[in-house]
């Protein structure tokens, strides 16, 4: 079991090497096991595809709502804590700096705030403080602000502390941009 889980790794970071320099279409399961010194039947042990190599890394990563913990602002439940997102997002840096990043895979963002969106709307929900109607967009509102920022964040080799970042994106939530601005 633990060779056959060896296997597999080795071919999602052989895939993953490659997949860091290549957009997924040019990418062949051929370069693949090369790269990871196994032959194409051995491949498709585990993978369809390269495309299948690529949603399983996604699906990985995303998180269950169950491990979404909430966070308090202002004294209201507004979803998971900003310093657990990064915690989250930390973990598995190399792999969402690509995913989020200008040539990684469009819809793992999605994918990322349909996980989140349930927990997220449940808060804002028992909080009574949004209109059935504005929910959808407050909800993608913040899940896109989220992601932006991190994923900048990262972009600028963290030139802001961990600290300082959560300080900035919970101003930013509380009293917003023009505020910032000013």
């Amino acid at each position: 079991m633990e060779i056959t889980s060896q296997t597999r790794q080795n071919l999602i970071d052989a895939f993953w090497e490659i997949y860091c320099e290549k957009r997924i279409e040019k990418i062949s399961v051929k370069e693949i096991t090369i790269k990871a010194g196994y032959n194409r039947g051995t491949f498709y042990e585990y993978f369809s595809d390269v495309y299948d190599v690529l949603e399983q890394i996604e699906n990985a990563l995303i998180p269950s709502i169950d491990t979404l913990p909430r966070f308090v602002l202002e004294k209201q439940e507004i979803g998971m804590p900003i310093d657990m997102f990064l915690e989250l997002y930390g973990k598995h840096e190399r792999y969402y700096i690509v995913l989020l990043g200008d040539n990684g895979d469009p819809s793992f963002q999605s994918k990322l705030k349909i996980a989140i969106k349930p927990l997220l709307k449940q808060t804002v929900e028992s909080n009574g403080a949004v209109h059935e109607i504005e929910m959808d967009y407050v909800l993608e509102f913040i899940l896109s602000g989220m992601l932006g920022i991190m994923s900048f964040w990262f972009k600028q080799e963290k030139s802001l502390s961990p600290e300082s970042l959560i300080k900035l994106i919970h101003d930013l939530m509380e009293n917003g941009v023009v505020e910032k601005l000013s």
